[in-house]
């Protein structure tokens, strides 16, 4: 018997997967992804070529612990335990590993083995469980039951169909095995499918029993790793909880460093509280926000904090980054959503960009922590977006920011800055021009308090 050749099965549309379960983190950098492996195929023997083998799951424990300490990637673990089971005389022909997480738009992971191929697929959150997919899969079964889940394929399964094309492929059993992980609410599984005639015999699904168990707790433990990683970049944003996994958690552990600040707000929100549903008011801000976030995120800058309906961002300079080039991204991301959003499409807002040196670190209780920016710097940026509302301008930027970018800009006066000694002299884009007040029933303040322009040619 050879297996220098690579079979592979004739074309067919892909398998349904097992409830839809589907996404594999494959790098923890400063920003984890999520995206799918590319099916590849490879050499190897046959279930029938390895009908007869000796079953020996002697000391699987120790290679399973030694390939851990080699693999980084779950998935790649995985790919090499089926073939090491099948090595060591089980009659398998495809195998799913299939992971849970906790993230607000991937569902979990999803990874295939087979003879012919190795894969990992994703899927969203959103209506998952509600899908056809997952109400008729073997993945629903498991997860009202807790029960392993058993099928000789000996008959089609109509109410099934991936049982039925599995049948179609010579398949000849099915098995699935909820892990027994310490957190059983979220979905764990392990499935196992042979050729074999009759299916698996009694020894060989002991066997496979006890496999998935030492498998277990390295599944777990890219489970929890990743939650920790994706429940850190959803909340505190990407980078600043890469830091906060990496051990910043020290109130005295600041770090001053230089960022284009960004800071928006929403205007005639109380006004939306007051005459719109909770629900509508919900909807509404999400939607605003998905597009800010997006764009922010998209030119490297990171959302430090939602305060209300206010966000407060930093495009940091960075090693590959200086603040020159950070300024001009948070510029773009600015521009590209008030071109988006701002001139009567959609709601009124006021974002001001601001430059300057901020302390990067934990403010708060010892018990309570927020990894933020403060300074005055992230001050000024705030009291800046309050001229924006005065002068009814979509965007404002301050003088050093103007500056740093190089954009054509236009002055728009010398204004006192409430709660600040020194004035600030204030630009806009002429491209981005005034933003349509009149939609939200706001007018220019014209109260005692209003903070006129001041001839201060020298700031």
């Amino acid at each position: 018997m050879s297996s220098a050749t690579t079979r592979q099965e004739p074309a067919r549309p892909p398998l349904q997967g097992e409830g839809g379960l589907a996404a594999l983190v494959l790098h923890h950098g400063d920003q984890a992804t999520s995206r799918a492996t590319p099916t590849v195929t490879k050499p190897g023997p046959t279930s029938s070529e390895r009908l007869g083998a000796p079953l020996d799951l002697n000391d699987l424990w120790r290679w399973l612990l030694t390939m851990a300490q080699q693999e980084e990637r779950i998935d790649c673990l995985f790919f090499r335990f089926c073939a090491e089971l099948c090595r060591r005389g089980l009659p398998l022909w495809r195998a799913t590993l299939g992971l849970e997480i906790l993230h607000p738009k991937i569902s979990g992971s999803f990874v295939v083995w087979s003879e012919q191929a190795e894969e990992a697929r994703e899927a969203d959150r959103l209506g998952l469980k509600e899908s056809d997919e997952y109400m008729r899969s073997p993945t629903r079964q498991l997860d009202e039951t807790g029960m392993a889940f058993r099928l000789k394929l000996d008959a089609p399964i109509l109410e099934m169909p991936l049982m039925t094309e599995l049948r179609d492929r010579g398949a000849t059993e099915y098995v699935m095995y909820p892990l027994p992980f310490r957190n059983r609410s979220r979905t764990a599984t392990m499935s196992f499918a042979t050729q074999q005639a009759g299916g698996f015999d009694p020894a060989q699904e002991a066997a496979l029993a006890d496999a998935m168990r030492l498998f277990s707790p390295y599944a777990e433990r890219e489970v929890l790793g990743r939650i920790a990683v994706d429940l850190m970049a959803t909340y505190v944003g990407p980078r600043t909880g890469r830091r906060v996994i990496e051990g910043a958690i020290d109130r005295s552990g600041h770090e001053t460093i230089e960022a284009a600040i960004w800071h928006a707000d929403l205007r005639g929100f109380t006004q939306l509280s007051e005459t719109r549903s909770t629900a509508e008011v919900i909807a509404v801000l999400n939607d605003w926000l998905e597009e800010m976030v997006d764009l922010i995120e998209d030119e490297g800058g990171e959302v430090l904090k939602f305060i209300g309906d206010a966000v407060l961002a930093i495009f940091p300079r960075t090693a590959e980054r200086d603040l020159a080039h950070s300024s001009a991204a948070a510029l773009r991301a600015a521009t590209a959503f008030c071109e988006r959003r701002g001139g009567g499409h959609g709601l009124e807002f006021g974002l001001a960009l601001h430059v300057g040196e901020v302390a990067y670190g934990n403010i708060g209780a010892s018990r309570r922590l927020d990894f933020t920016v403060i300074g005055p710097a992230v001050n000024r940026a705030a009291r800046l977006q309050e001229v924006s509302k005065q002068l009814g301008r979509t965007l404002v930027l301050s003088r050093a920011f103007s500056r740093m970018v190089g954009h054509p800009v236009e002055e728009l006066g010398c204004f006192a800055l409430r709660g600040m000694e020194r004035p600030e002299r204030v630009f806009g884009l002429a491209e981005i021009g005034r933003s349509n007040l009149s939609s939200t029933g706001l007018a220019l303040c014209s109260c005692a308090s209003a903070r006129r322009p001041i001839d201060e040619r020298s700031n």
